[in-house]
């Protein structure tokens, strides 16, 4: 008997935005694609590892995507109920992933936590 995969949710704001939504749309198209697509080989292969996939702490993981130009970015998420739910977006620019960038993260899975 195989598991049910784990859907994807966009982490909503209590205004309803979606902030990972809303930064993918940002981007060109390669890289929106790029990025989705880490996201889908994550979420089917649960609990994926690396290289596409890293746990950063607290209940915090990375989805990790290698765009063109030497371009990284990644997507931070946590696991909520059953879903994967996509919490911050950002072009990596240093080799540790900023605080403020993971704080945000874990901000935004209190906030859902707590609904």
């Amino acid at each position: 008997m195989s598991e049910t995969p784990l859907g994807i949710r966009f982490f909503e704001t209590e205004a309803g935005n979606e902030p990972v939504r809303k930064w993918l749309e940002q981007l060109d198209r390669g890289q929106m694609v790029k990025i989705s697509e880490d996201i889908e080989t994550v979420r089917e292969g649960w609990p994926e590892g690396m290289p596409t996939c890293k746990y950063i702490r607290d209940g915090i993981y990375e989805v990790r995507s290698s765009l063109p130009g030497k371009i990284r970015s990644r997507v931070l998420f946590c696991i909520h109920e059953s879903y994967i739910m996509l919490l911050h977006g950002f072009i990596k620019k240093t080799q540790a992933i900023p605080k403020k960038d993971i704080d945000l993260a874990l901000k935004r899975k209190k906030q859902l936590e707590a609904r």
